[in-house]
């Protein structure tokens, strides 16, 4: 794991399975390898293209669902035990590479976000899978990243993906469909 992926996500120390950890820091470098953005613009360009004017940056968004995702399987775990296990590694790997592949889906022209070549063709779920794949990702996990997104309708959802496809909507939706 490079430095750089540990200090934009220091919650992948969270992830006890050390290969699932590094197969999700490895998916984040090859994102970053191939991505036009840096991570400090990942810091300040805002985490969706669909809202006019939007000050929340990528990474206040995505490490937000991440705490609740985590959150929110630690109370599931805890209230409804073996009825409803969610896996906490998987969740939290899941909710780190949601939104991996918007790295290549986005761009900045002008010193504006905007849809990337890629992004024209392709969304994220579909390059982030490919991403995290090469990385070795297990297919749980990638199920998440496939599935968290409006994709996911279209097929049935783990747990652990419905936790993080929640968690990304309720942080997502309110600035959409604002009162």
């Amino acid at each position: 794991m490079n430095q750089e992926v540990l200090d934009l996500w220091p919650e992948l120390m969270w992830i006890k399975d050390e290969g699932l950890r590094k197969s999700t820091a490895r998916t984040w470098e090859l994102a970053l390898e191939r991505s036009p953005l840096t991570v400090a613009d990942l810091n300040t360009i805002p985490f969706t293209l669909l809202v006019p004017d939007l000050k929340v940056t990528f990474m206040a968004h995505k490490r937000c669902v991440v705490h609740i995702a985590r959150d929110a399987a630690v109370k599931m775990n805890e209230f409804f035990t073996k009825d409803l296990p969610v896996d906490l590694d998987v969740t939290i790997a899941g909710a780190i590479l949601a939104d991996v592949g918007k790295l290549l889906e986005y761009d900045i022209r002008d010193g504006e976000s905007c849809k990337s070549e890629m992004g024209k063709y392709l969304r994220h779920p579909f390059t982030g899978v490919a991403l995290a794949l090469e990385a070795g990702v297990p297919e749980s996990v990638c199920h998440i990243i496939a599935a968290h997104a409006g994709e996911g309708d279209m097929v049935t959802r783990s747990t652990e993906a419905y936790v993080v496809h929640h968690a990304d909507f309720m942080t997502f939706l309110p600035f959409k469909k604002r009162l």
